[in-house]
């Protein structure tokens, strides 16, 4: 069964060695589990390399359970760069991409990573905040998104009314589906 981030946790941003000290120290003190997670952004490489392998070992030195993520990777050869460096789930992005193509790409990533123990999650449309999208039309369709994760993923980014980067605080979770 691959791993994944611990039941419970809360997901940080690692940019710098010294943010995931920090959050470890955080989540120590505090007796939680944490999660630390790195997306590819203007501050983060193309290449997961150094910081990735750093957060690794800081997390297996925590002595609270640390996961260690890779958030929003569309790019599968950053995906088996994770995975050789010892990351316990990613985030693989296809939603650019056509359904079909989406669930191809996805799926593919999912069989490379599922053999090595490593958790997936994958996205199926857009989640609310991603290029200013909120509206209940941009939220996938639930038979859809039942299909998409019988042919694809373990688990399912997928819109329900969250938001990322929100800079209000109006967003409403649609619990109908």
């Amino acid at each position: 069964m691959p791993r994944g981030p611990a039941p419970e946790s809360a997901r940080f941003n690692v940019i710098t060695l010294e943010h995931a000290e920090a959050i470890v120290r955080g989540a120590e003190t505090a007796s939680r589990a944490a999660i630390l997670q790195s997306a590819r952004t203007p501050c983060v490489p193309r290449r997961a390399g150094p910081i990735a392998a750093a957060t690794v070992a800081v997390a297996r030195a925590a002595s609270v359970p640390a996961a260690v993520h890779l958030d929003h990777a569309t790019e599968p050869a950053l995906v088996r760069e994770a995975v050789s460096l010892g990351l316990g789930s990613v985030m693989f992005d296809a939603s650019a991409l056509e359904y079909e193509a989406n669930v191809a790409a996805t799926a593919a990533v999912v069989a490379q990573c599922h053999e090595a123990g490593v958790w997936v999650e994958a996205e199926l449309g857009e989640v609310g905040g991603k290029d200013g999208v909120h509206a209940p039309g941009a939220r996938p369709n639930p038979d859809e998104a039942l299909a998409y994760v019988e042919a694809t993923a373990w688990t399912l980014g997928g819109c329900r009314g969250q938001s990322h980067a929100m800079l209000t605080r109006d967003a409403v979770l649609d619990d109908s589906t």
